[in-house]
């Protein structure tokens, strides 16, 4: 790819993430969860190792803030349940949206996986905060954790 494309490209992608960005931030966000689920792909698109991302929602489900907490290498992150409760009292959030991606392409979700996501809702749970979703994106394809029954 020439590099005036892959410049055209990016904007492109900025562009969006933009748009998404705004209806995320118009709105409660689990109405509307297939536009998360856009954004975080876009978010994702470009990464080549595994990344973990909190959205911070307020009691009306409206996006406080959208961090990217945790990068990993091809196939894993080591995530601080402890770094995401500081975060999370430090933006005085209601409740969370967790995902991460799987540069391999594979949406599945994996034992460690399903285990960090208990070991978080235990944490947060103990100030209140609830976990409303789980995404994990791989590719073109997101698995959600509430969908499947796993929170």
């Amino acid at each position: 790819m020439d590099d005036a494309k892959k410049t055209r490209e990016d904007r492109l992608i900025k562009r969006a993430m933009r748009v998404l960005e705004q209806r995320m931030n118009y709105g409660p966000v689990m109405q509307s969860p297939n536009v998360v689920r856009e954004y975080l792909a876009l978010r994702f698109s470009s990464q080549e190792r595994e990344v973990f991302t909190c959205l911070f929602l307020d009691t009306r489900h409206r996006v406080l803030s959208c961090e990217d907490l945790f990068f990993g290498t091809i196939d894993g992150a080591s995530v601080h349940p402890r770094e995401i409760v500081k975060r999370a009292l430090e933006t005085n959030c209601a409740a969370v949206v967790i995902a991460h991606n799987h540069p391999s392409g594979n949406p599945e979700p994996s034992e460690a996986d399903k285990a960090l996501t208990r070991r978080l809702q235990d944490a947060l749970g103990l100030i209140d905060i609830r976990i409303l979703d789980h995404l994990v994106i791989g590719g073109a394809a997101t698995v959600s954790f509430s969908e499947r029954g796993l929170l």
